[in-house]
């Protein structure tokens, strides 16, 4: 079944004029990510996406994109990949077996080049236009002076409001107006508009570091929230979350998960927070990926009992591409999928991280789609994480196209339509805006 998008259409609720804002997100040069889930409404031509493909035979055509807040795609012809018809998973030409077997797995400094961080993790690089945020700042403003509140424009004007410039936007309404942007936010709305509008001002470096301490602080952990922050983030977008977290805190992420965390999860945690995991760059070796395939299995459903730690030290170590290649021969060579022999032989948290790293490995639109049905499935919806969830993705959006594409692939209906059916009024609005 073929999902193309509609021909012309007017731009999404909430987009900019085009040409207003420089493209966000554009991979560097040089990277040419592997096709993907067609965006369900068609967005701004952009280039930047979300790395990871339809399954075969549904007809998606493929897409030039990458993956948000995750590492470069890998390189093509890499060992696991599926045969050349199948382009369900497939990367593009690369580097099947370049290195001598022993080096996989080893620091190869020097070798690997590191994944730069996400955007909204670093510096910014894009351009910043101050006649564009001057305008922007006084429209907000407008919005919420005097009697009554301008839900229209905020939401229009913010819903997709590039990361990298938010922290200008905000500077230049404290210029002009003598006033905090986010005080006057929280002052002129409530609930969860007021929650999912708060999220995007803080951008997605700052907004993980709030997750975080709302995930741990108080009695008990939010594992869900956990996991969204932390489980399949290259080091260096690990390493800019750690230093930020201990600059608002004054603690160390470290400390606080591990006096949340216990056994043998604790430790799996202390692994992912280490950022020692290899690179996008890093080879995939076939000799390597056959090892690492008979150790799971011995670990797992070759003996009784589990040897966790086993599990997680190499889940928690390899690439996503070489994850990706691991899933795929574990299946060929067992006949049974790792998620399954995850699921069957792990419990509880624990159980949840090491499946959420394979599926970003394997298909993370489609681990997206997935994570968003869970905030609206059974009785109530998990607002909190439904807004977090929707502002984490919606940064890049030929992303949330994607993950829009997963969604009726797998639940046959459309997210839009999910999401009018669980939220209401302005805070509908504002998730409706962000996954348009």
């Amino acid at each position: 079944m073929s999902y193309p998008p509609p021909q012309g259409g007017y731009p999404p609720y909430g987009a900019p004029p085009p040409g207003q804002y420089p493209q966000y997100g554009t991979p560097p040069p040089g990277q040419h990510p592997p096709p993907g889930y067609p965006p369900q409404q068609a967005p701004p031509p952009q280039s930047h996406g979300y790395y990871g493909q339809p399954p075969p035979n549904q007809g998606y055509p493929p897409q030039q994109q990458q993956y948000y807040g995750g590492p470069p795609p890998p390189q093509q012809g890499q060992y696991g990949a599926p045969p050349p018809q199948q382009q369900y998973g497939a990367p593009p030409p690369g580097q099947y077996g370049a290195p001598p077997p022993q080096q996989y797995g080893a620091p190869q400094y020097g070798m690997t080049a590191p994944t730069p961080p996400s955007p909204g993790y670093g510096p910014n690089t894009m351009p910043v236009n101050d006649a564009t945020a001057a305008a922007a700042a006084d429209s907000l403003r407008k919005a919420m002076k005097g009697f009554g509140t301008d839900e229209t424009t905020l939401i229009r004007t913010l819903c997709h409001y590039p990361a990298p410039l938010i922290p200008h936007l905000k500077q230049v309404y404290q210029q002009r107006h003598k006033r905090s942007l986010e005080s006057d936010i929280a002052s002129e709305t409530g609930s969860y508009l007021e929650f999912a509008l708060l999220s995007i001002l803080r951008g997605p470096l700052q907004n993980d570091v709030f997750l975080l301490n709302k995930a741990l602080k108080g009695i008990g952990t939010n594992e869900g929230m956990l996991n969204d922050v932390v489980i399949a983030r290259s080091n260096a977008d690990l390493k800019a979350i750690k230093q930020a977290y201990q600059a608002t805190y004054r603690r160390t992420l470290e400390a606080d998960v591990a006096g949340d965390l216990s056994a043998k999860t604790e430790r799996l945690f202390s692994m992912i927070l280490s950022a020692t995991r290899q690179e996008e760059s890093a080879p995939v070796v076939p000799q390597a990926i056959d090892a690492d395939v008979m150790e799971l299995q011995r670990a797992t459903e070759g003996r009784m009992g589990t040897d966790e730690l086993s599990v997680c030290s190499i889940l928690s170590n390899r690439s996503n591409g070489q994850l990706r290649a691991i899933a795929q021969a574990y299946e060929t060579k067992f006949r049974l999928s790792l998620e399954k022999v995850l699921d069957k032989e792990f419990s509880g948290h624990m159980k949840q991280a090491l499946i959420e790293m394979v599926r970003a490995a394997s298909d993370p639109a489609m681990r997206d789609a997935i994570r968003l049905e869970e905030c609206m499935a059974g009785p109530g919806t998990k607002d909190e994480m439904l807004v977090s969830r929707v502002v984490s993705m919606h940064w890049d959006r030929n992303h949330m196209g994607q993950v829009k594409g997963a969604y009726k692939a797998r639940f046959k209906r459309d997210l839009v339509g999910r999401i009018k059916g669980e939220t209401s009024g302005d805070y509908e609005r504002l998730l409706v805006a962000m996954v348009e």
